[in-house]
C-alpha cells in the first residue's frame, strides 16, 4: 500500500483515544438522550403550532441551544420587535451559565481547539455530568468532556428537528413537558449523592435553593440560590480540601 494513503501512527492513536472516550462518555448521556428527545420534540411541535416555519425551530436549537430560552424565543419571534427587551430577557434566563463557566475554568483548562465548542455546547445537564463525573484513569479528559457536550447538543437539536418535521402530523400533548427536566436533575442529584463521600456541597445546594425559594419565590429564586452556593462553597473551599487531604492520609 502506498504510504501516502495509509494512516499515520499518530492519527491512529488519536482516533483510538477518541473512541475510548466516546465509549466511556455515551452511557452517562443516555438519560439526556431520552429527556432531550422528548422535550425537544415538544419544543419543535410547539414552535410549529405557533405558526413558525418548519426550519425555524431546528435553526434556533442549533444556534441558541438554550432549552427554556427557546420556548420563550418562539413567543418573542411572534411579538412586536423589541431587541433590547429580548437581550435582557435572554441574559436573565441564561445568566446561570456565568456560574457554570466559573466552576469549569479549571476542568476546561488546556483543552485547546475543543474549548470554544465546549463553551458553545454547555447546558445544565452537560455541566452536571462534566463537573461531577470522575473521568476513569486512562481516558482522555478533553475527549470525554467533548463527547458529553456534543452528544447532548445533538440529542436536543435532533429532538427539535423531529418535532418540527412531524408537528403537522401528530397532536403532541404540551401539559407536563417541562417536568421531564426536573426529573432528570433529580436523577443526577441522587447519583451524585450516592457517589459522594462528603455531602457538604449537596447540602449547601439544597439549603441555598430552599431558602431562596422561600424568600424570593419560584420565579426569582435561581440567581440568589446560585450566588449563595458560590459564596458558601468559596468560604468552605479550604476546610473541605483540608478534610479531603486528611481522609486520604488516613486511608479507608
Amino acid at each position: 500500500m502506498d504510504s501516502r494513503f495509509s494512516p499515520s501512527p499518530a492519527s491512529t492513536a488519536g482516533q483510538s483515544v477518541a473512541r475510548a472516550a466516546f465509549r466511556t462518555a455515551f452511557p452517562h448521556t443516555i438519560p439526556m438522550l431520552l429527556g432531550f428527545l422528548f422535550l425537544g420534540i415538544g419544543c419543535g411541535v410547539f414552535a410549529h403550532g405557533m405558526g413558525l416555519a418548519p426550519w425555524v425551530a431546528p435553526v434556533m436549537a442549533a444556534a441558541i441551544f438554550g432549552g427554556s430560552l427557546e420556548f420563550v424565543a418562539v413567543s418573542l419571534l411572534l411579538s412586536p420587535f423589541a431587541p433590547f427587551q429580548v437581550l435582557i430577557l435572554a441574559l436573565v434566563i441564561q445568566s446561570r451559565h456565568l456560574f457554570y463557566g466559573i466552576s469549569l475554568l479549571e476542568k476546561y483548562r488546556g483543552m485547546g481547539w475543543k474549548k470554544p465548542f465546549l463553551l458553545q455546547f454547555l447546558c445544565d445537564e452537560t455541566f452536571a455530568i462534566n463537573y461531577s463525573v470522575e473521568v476513569p484513569f486512562g481516558i482522555d479528559r478533553g475527549w470525554f468532556y467533548w463527547w458529553v457536550s456534543v452528544l447532548n447538543y445533538l440529542y436536543w437539536v435532533a429532538g427539535v428537528a423531529l418535532g418540527s418535521a412531524f408537528g403537522t402530523l401528530v397532536q403532541f400533548p404540551m401539559k407536563g413537558l417541562d417536568f421531564i427536566m426536573t426529573s432528570l436533575f433529580a436523577v443526577i442529584f441522587v447519583e451524585q449523592w450516592l457517589r459522594e463521600e462528603m455531602h457538604v456541597s449537596s447540602l449547601v445546594g439544597l439549603a441555598a435553593c430552599l431558602g431562596s425559594l422561600a424568600v424570593w419565590g419560584p420565579d426569582h429564586f435561581l440567581l440568589p440560590s446560585l450566588g449563595l452556593i458560590l459564596v458558601a462553597l468559596t468560604l468552605l473551599r479550604r476546610p473541605l480540601r483540608r478534610y479531603a487531604g486528611e481522609r486520604k492520609v488516613e486511608g479507608p
